[in-house]
């Protein structure tokens, strides 16, 4: 049996500044297996943990873990920091991507390179991998002069994003609320970058977490998660973001 890609276990984490956290944990004992190749989603209204979860699971120090554990290709992680675990292989799309001036895209994503994988890529090299990927995105060759999302809309902030995880190569990825603000055509952009992304590298596992459900159109899940309270509640496929639709997340309480 292969070992699971991403595994988290009883996990239960509250913010690291709040010194009443002991009463009001934001992760309650949250449950989630990944195997390579996969899709997840997790869905959930406001306030539910959402991306607290996407921030703990990339290490940030502004949370704190007090129980259970968070596993990457077998290795215990928990403790690990987030330079740590990007060099590893996960990878977090923002919900809202900084703005980094005077640093281009082209630049940043040679020196993210460097540092995930040691290899140090000629600029030409780059361009040549950029300008693939960037007709795949439907972005504009002239992204990668411009500074890292300084005057990007939300939808190329977005593409952006899924840009950087195509040439970094990450063996899980995790999408922090990747539509939001993005119109339908974005949004199709952005899900079938991933799906290339995926075709281009077999193995390729993927955690997206998301208000709506038209983002699960173009991602096509193995499997849909319910977040409520701190907790995935009730997990299945497609059908559930149907029930969320018609029913809201009431019916899962």
């Amino acid at each position: 049996m292969s070992v699971p890609l991403f595994e988290v276990t009883d996990l239960h984490a509250r913010v690291a500044t709040d010194i009443e956290a002991e009463a009001t944990p934001i992760l309650k004992g949250l449950n989630l297996t990944i195997m390579p190749d996969e899709i997840h989603v997790i869905m959930g209204p406001n306030g539910s943990g959402k991306s607290t979860l996407a921030n703990v699971l990339l290490g940030s120090p502004e949370y704190e873990v007090t129980q259970g554990t968070v596993k990457f290709n077998g290795d215990d992680i928990t403790d690990w920091g987030p330079d740590v675990r990007g060099k590893a292989g996960i990878f977090l799309a923002f919900q809202h991507p900084m703005e980094v001036s005077g640093v281009s895209v082209l630049n940043f994503l040679r020196q993210a390179l460097s540092a995930r994988k040691g290899i140090d890529m000629s600029v030409l090299e780059l361009r040549l991998s950029l300008m693939e990927w960037m007709d795949t995105l439907g972005m504009d060759k002239s992204f990668m002069e411009r500074h890292l999302n300084e005057g990007f809309s939300g939808g190329e902030r977005k593409r952006n994003e899924i840009l950087q995880m195509a040439v970094l190569e990450p063996e899980m990825a995790i999408l922090d609320e990747t539509d939001s603000g993005l119109d339908i055509d974005a949004l199709r952009i952005v899900g079938e970058g991933v799906q290339a992304i995926r075709k281009d590298r077999g193995g390729l596992g993927a955690l997206a977490i998301t208000h709506h459900e038209r983002l699960l159109t173009f991602l096509q899940p193995n499997k849909v998660h319910v977040l409520i309270d701190g907790q995935i509640v009730h997990t299945g496929g497609m059908e559930i973001a149907e029930k969320i639709d018609s029913d809201g997340y009431e019916s899962f309480r």
